[in-house]
């Protein structure tokens, strides 16, 4: 392996996020804090408890879910879209380096900053609500793997985008609504019975599920769908990148 291309992708993805602290990390932190003001104050004040857990602590992992899906999203398919945009990335592409280490610099640095952005949002919500994790290691493992499965889609997305306003189209037409239609915010029991059915093909359910039974050992979908779901969606994106890569697609035009 390139170990030092694959540290020089991730280095420069890295220092585009210290440049852009504000925007990267102080808006999505206030807008989690908003967050908690409206619907922790506001609504919780009428639900007191989901469940039995307090309706302000309920939501924190639909809230961490959030930010870490749409944030991964964004950071993953800017980094590869812009060397697009620019032209700079066919000397990417004409160095010695694999596909693979190409995909891991990008993709490992929008992770990293995805996950990073996720303990500040936990650490955020301690200061409004108790929490209790009851189950730290899987809390971990869900959220690396969400923030990994994300940016390979963010990667995909960067790919396939030909212009800035599409690289907004699906996170905002697909990914935002599906993760306020998957429980981020309330416990998918609460609706109709028809649609609860529905929202069972919601692959979002299974994330915000899996990672709220990591802090109250509670929640809609058993821990091993959303844990096998993560991984259908990761080796899904795993596969796309990989056929990308080996027909050029919009990579070589």
């Amino acid at each position: 392996m390139n170990v030092h291309a694959v540290r020089a992708i991730y280095g420069f993805e890295m220092a585009r996020t210290r440049r852009t602290l504000l925007q990267s990390v102080v808006a999505p932190v206030i807008s989690t804090s908003l967050y908690f003001v409206v619907f922790g104050a506001a609504i919780g004040s009428r639900i007191s408890n989901v469940e039995g857990v307090p309706y302000g602590a309920f939501i924190v992992p639909g809230l961490v879910m959030l930010s870490l899906l749409t944030q991964s999203i964004a950071n993953a398919s800017f980094g590869i879209y812009f060397p697009r945009f620019s032209g700079t990335i066919y000397e990417i592409l004409s160095a010695p380096i694999s596909p693979f280490e190409i995909v891991l610099g990008y993709v490992g640095a929008a992770a990293t900053k995805s996950i990073a952005l996720g303990a500040i949002i936990l650490l955020t919500a301690s200061l409004f609500v108790p929490l209790r994790i009851e189950h730290p290691g899987w809390m971990a493992l869900f959220l690396v793997l969400t923030a990994a499965t994300f940016s390979l889609f963010g990667f995909i997305i960067g790919l396939w985008a030909d212009g800035f306003e599409k690289l907004q189209l699906v996170p905002l037409l697909v990914v935002t609504p599906l993760t306020f239609l998957g429980g981020s915010f309330y416990s998918v029991d609460m609706l109709p019975p028809a649609w609860q059915t529905v929202a069972l093909f919601n692959p979002v359910l299974y994330l915000v599920s899996g990672f709220r039974w990591s802090f109250f050992g509670q929640a809609d979908v058993s821990v091993g769908a959303s844990l096998g779901m993560t991984l259908a969606f990761l080796g899904g994106c795993l596969a796309l990148v990989t056929w990308m890569f080996r027909t050029g697609y919009r990579l070589k035009s």
